[in-house]
């Protein structure tokens, strides 16, 4: 399918940073456990829940974990109907002097099995918190003795927050991916992560970008050019289309065989099992703003530096300062 990009030999990045692929070493497990990161809104879950139900109908065994605190990645793969999540189900269970059991929080459809983490209420509680309290939850319920082949983690993009980080910080997982698109914010997103997994690298982490995956593509390339400049492959590029639209926002499954779109997703499952974690050049400030044009980022506009005077009015006058100053000091 020509809207499918793979990048077979990663070009070496812009910035002046050694970047080089995750050292070989014997694997703890065999389960492939995998942070899903990108800008709220760009098609995590769009893309997840369908490359989760490809990979149950490659006869692979596939976790889906929703860690966003929208609670949203797993209504596509069930038809828009909503999994009670562990947070809010475990704060039930302790009220009533009871355990949360895994039959209360996770489900399965066609093979695939799939919960939510949730988060606190609006207002209430910091979605990080919630991400780390759920993370402890799924440990009390044995979640590094379950059995699959791929455990598929879909964060929010903010890794500023310790929470949304936790994967990369604590090498939770063996490989990130991105999703973005032509735009400005969500390459914003996804060089941060970039960012975060450098930083924990250079701290003796080992987790590593297996690529990207652009969403909603219109052809313009800027997310393509990202990719190659902080040296990670293209996964798959789902483009820009009023079917995919139209069927997402019924929440229907896409990537299933027999389907028009099943080749694109048996790629993106193939390509998201293989490709090896790589440690990225994240992009500077500029070199970000560099993807895009002048009239498009503002580059064309000087920064003019604000007085005292302007802020204050036009009666502003210098006061002498009563500061005092002491000799020899």
């Amino acid at each position: 399918m020509s809207s499918v990009t793979l990048i077979q030999n990663r070009p070496a990045p812009a910035d002046p940073v050694e970047v080089e692929d995750a050292p070989d070493a014997e694997p703890v497990s065999r389960t492939q456990i995998i942070a899903i990161y990108g800008k709220g809104g760009i098609g995590k879950s769009f893309t997840l829940a369908n490359l989760s139900y490809m990979m149950a109908q490659q006869g692979k065994r596939v976790l889906l974990i929703g860690c966003d605190p929208k609670s949203d990645t797993t209504s596509l793969l069930f038809g828009g109907k909503a999994c009670p999540t562990i947070i809010q189900t475990s704060s039930k269970r302790k009220l009533a002097g009871e355990e949360v059991r895994i039959e209360d929080v996770c489900f399965v459809r066609d093979g695939v099995y799939a919960m939510e983490l949730g988060g606190p209420e609006v207002g209430r509680g910091c979605g990080g918190r919630g991400i780390i309290h759920g993370f402890e939850t799924l440990e009390k319920l044995g979640f590094h003795e379950w059995d699959f082949d791929y455990v598929l983690l879909d964060f929010l993009g903010d890794v500023v927050c310790g929470g949304f980080g936790l994967p990369i910080a604590r090498d939770m997982c063996q490989k990130v991916i991105v999703v973005g698109s032509n735009d400005l914010q969500s390459l914003y997103v996804a060089n941060n992560v970039c960012s975060a997994v450098e930083y924990f690298r250079r701290l003796g982490g080992n987790v590593g970008v297996a690529g990207m995956v652009i969403n909603k593509d219109d052809g313009t390339g800027e997310a393509h050019a990202f990719a190659q400049a902080v040296g990670i492959p293209v996964l798959a590029a789902i483009p820009q289309d009023d079917d995919l639209r139209r069927r997402s926002a019924n929440y229907q499954i896409v990537g299933k065989p027999g389907d028009r779109w099943a080749d694109l997703f048996a790629l993106l499952a193939t390509n998201v099992a293989e490709s090896p974690p790589h440690r990225p050049a994240p992009l500077s400030q500029e070199g970000l703003l560099n993807l895009f044009s002048a009239s498009e980022t503002g580059r064309d506009v000087t920064l003019v530096p604000a007085t005292q005077a302007d802020l204050r009015g036009a009666a502003f006058a210098p006061r002498p300062s009563l500061e005092v100053i002491y000799d020899g000091i």
